[in-house]
Parts: structure tokens; sequence; C-alpha cells
């Protein structure tokens, strides 16, 4: 799509035929699946069977599911098949531009935190709360915010920035579940947008965090600084007996002559000089 690219791991998984198989489509292919095998095991009246990989905390404190803890976003309801489609559209197109961006590894680190620590942190509260966990609606939604860290002024719908589009997204859906009082969504909304938004940023892919990398630089620099003290008026420690300083430079005046005299033995005669002075007064 913007055809950017600034990570050599970004080579396909896999082709099929003369088409390659990125990481994005190849997750896009399993939710599918999952998504069929959802619908076929509800025409068969078997739907039940689902609860066994839908997240539930009880479940995974008290009878060791702990499989859930990974399984809930691969548990899709026949009934939201649009917002479905929508789902595979953000992964596929904004997930691809993603891995183009910042690699194959580092998106595949990226799902696996916006799969991991929403269930991890429920699974925490549950020892205070029961909580439920279906679908990958948050997860596919924090791609594109991931995706809208990189590229916030491109154009998509309607010719609307990524930027803008992501916050109408997060703040009308914020709404929705105020006025229902989803908490937890809520909750959950927030913190795998702010997981994308920062797992891009840190990796210094967005631009929208250049401020704090800068105050960051100042406030480093500013401790790598050290305050010096004023360099000290170095004392020149002559000895107690002045004749025992001046002799040698008495017999070279004696032998060669008040000319043949260096610099700094011309100072210390001086010196010695001052030294008789001061002392007859």
């Amino acid at each position: 799509m913007f055809g950017v690219v600034r990570s050599d791991d970004y080579q396909p998984i896999a082709w099929m035929g003369r088409f390659p198989i990125h990481a994005p489509t190849l997750l896009m292919i399993v939710h599918v699946v999952c998504m069929i095998l959802s619908c076929l095991l509800l025409a068969i009246g078997q739907g039940a069977a689902l609860g066994l990989f839908a997240f539930d905390s009880s479940q995974v404190l008290y009878a060791g599911r702990f499989w859930q803890i990974a399984t809930y976003a691969f548990v899709h309801q026949p009934s939201n098949l649009i917002w479905f489609a929508i789902e595979m559209y953000m992964l596929v197109a904004f997930g691809r531009e993603v891995e183009r961006f910042v690699g194959r590894r580092s998106f595949l680190a990226l799902y696996a935190l916006l799969l991991f620590v929403p269930s991890l942190l429920l699974t925490i509260l549950g020892a205070w709360l029961r909580t439920g966990l279906a679908g990958s609606a948050t997860i596919h939604f924090a791609i594109f915010i991931a995706f809208a860290a990189i590229y916030p002024n491109a154009e998509i719908f309607f010719r609307i920035m990524a930027k803008w589009i992501a916050l109408i997204f997060i703040a009308a859906y914020t709404l929705q579940l105020l006025a229902y009082h989803g908490w937890v969504e809520m909750a959950l909304l927030w913190i795998s947008a702010g997981l994308a938004f920062g797992f891009i940023e840190f990796r210094g892919a967005g631009p929208q965090l250049d401020w704090l990398a800068g105050w960051t630089a100042r406030w480093r620099s500013r401790r790598a600084l050290r305050v010096v003290p004023p360099p000290s008026t170095r004392r020149v420690v002559e000895p107690e007996d002045i004749y025992d300083s001046i002799d040698p430079v008495l017999d070279k005046i004696s032998k060669s002559g008040i000319g043949s005299l260096t610099a700094s033995e011309r100072r210390a005669l001086d010196r010695a000089r001052a030294r008789l002075l001061n002392k007859s007064k």
C-alpha cells in the first residue's frame, strides 16, 4: 500500500503457487478456518464445545484450562460476520504494512503481546472478579493503531488521516462502553491500543514521541555533565634553608658568570633575594 520497507525481515513465510504468504495473511487464514469451524459446530448443535476455548478466568484459575489464555482470540461468533470481515481486512491490509516496516519477527512479537497481555491481566483480575473474553476484535483494532503510529498522516477512508480515524474509533468505542458500564472491555481497549502505540514508538518507527526521545536525551546529557573544580594554584615549596637552595646557583655564577643562568635559576635567585630581604626587615 505504502511501499516503505524499514526491515530486512519481511520475506514471505510460505508460497501458495505464485502468491506469497506473509505473517498477516497466515494469521488471517487461521482465523477464517476457526470461524468456519465455529459455524459448523453451531450448525450441528455442538456450540458448547466453543466454551472450552473461550477465555473464562474461573476456568483458567480453578479448572486448569490454561490454553484459554491464547485460544480465546480464535473463538468467533457467526453473528458478527460483518465485523469479522472488517477485522480480517485490518489484519491483512494494515498488518502487512506494519510487518513491512518493523519486520516479521517484530510483527509476531507485537501480535503475541496483544494476544497474551489482556488475557493474563484478566487472569490476575479473576482472583476477585470473574471475567470472560472471546474473539480478536481488540487485537486487530490495535494492529490498525500500530499502522496509524507508523503512518499518522496517511489518508485512507474518505481522505481522512489515519491518526484521526484511530482517535475517532477509540473515542466512539469508549463512549459506548462507558454508557453500558463496560469497564473491563474499556480497559482492554486502552491497554491494547497503548501496547500497539508504545511498541511502535519505542522501536523508533513512529514520529509521535520525538519530544520524549529528545527530553530523555537531554536528561541523559545533563546527568553526564560533571562539575569540575577550578584548578588550584600550585604552591612552590621552598626549602627552609635558603643557602642550601641557592648555593648551586652561586657556584655557577662564580664559575661561568651570571649570564650562564637559566630562566628557572634566575627565578630561584630572585626568590632567595626576596626572602633574605624580608628576613632582614
